[in-house]
């Protein structure tokens, strides 16, 4: 049976004072969260930070992203050697935003995907759909192109040592949600897609929704058979909010 994931998504918020405090409320309420793996993604500036405050509670630490070299002159960036050397055990690959705002290809981002691997890092990796993509009918192809480029590179045995968040990229941020049944369907059609491939795979592979989850929609976001949990933006900013998601998987 597949756990329940619940990552918090951080983006770029927080102060040495935010952090602390937030870290502690979550580390406060982690004793009713009896299910779930919790994981938080902070800004990299601060993963250090919350790796220690993490310390000894079963809140686990991601980055928000990864470069696909190891080491060199890549100004800017962080290699997963160093991500893993600061107590990361996952990275967020892909997210729509890195695509959109920096103009992160498939390619680039199914490197991504082999460079946490090879360094001991899990990849939460994310697709999904713009407004327009949904509206033209081809979610289902946008998510299919996105996985095929980690396939590709990484063969499709490679999922398995990671995550995958589906972010319909129209829910996020905006406060509008796919429909659970909207959710479940696309999340049915990738573990679908991945089990004509390798059905065992298929059947261990976490995804996780992450459009807008929120205290009063995640129990039954996460109730539909093929979601597995949510990347949480927002509401992981708020230690009540983001327990309360961790706590619907109860």
């Amino acid at each position: 049976m597949r756990q329940v994931m619940v990552a918090g998504n951080w983006k770029m918020n927080g102060s040495s004072e935010s952090v602390k405090e937030l870290m502690a409320g979550i580390a406060a309420g982690m004793s009713s969260v009896t299910k779930a793996e919790v994981v938080v993604c902070p800004p990299a500036v601060y993963i250090s930070r919350v790796s220690g405050a993490a310390d000894g509670s079963a809140v686990k630490v991601g980055s928000q992203n990864i470069c696909d070299e190891d080491s060199g002159a890549f100004t800017g960036e962080l290699s997963g050697d160093m991500l893993k050397d600061v107590g990361c055990e996952y990275a967020i690959i892909g997210h729509s935003e890195r695509r959109a705002l920096y103009g992160e290809t498939d390619e680039l981002v199914a490197k991504r995907f082999a460079a946490a691997r090879r360094n001991g890092i899990k990849p939460l990796f994310c697709i999904g759909e713009t407004l327009e993509e949904r509206e033209s009918g081809v979610t289902n192809d946008v998510c299919a192109r996105q996985i095929d480029a980690v396939i590709a590179l990484e063969g499709v045995e490679a999922l398995a040592d990671g995550v995958i968040a589906y972010e319909p990229v129209w829910a996020i941020g905006t406060g509008k949600v796919a429909t659970p049944e909207q959710a479940q369907e696309v999340h049915a059609f990738i573990r679908g897609k991945i089990a004509s491939l390798n059905a065992e795979v298929a059947e261990g592979l976490r995804i996780l929704y992450g459009g807008s989850m929120n205290p009063g929609n995640a129990k039954e976001l996460i109730g539909q058979p093929d979601i597995d949990g949510g990347l949480i933006g927002g509401a992981s900013l708020k230690a009540e909010d983001f327990l309360a998601i961790c706590q619907a998987a109860e």
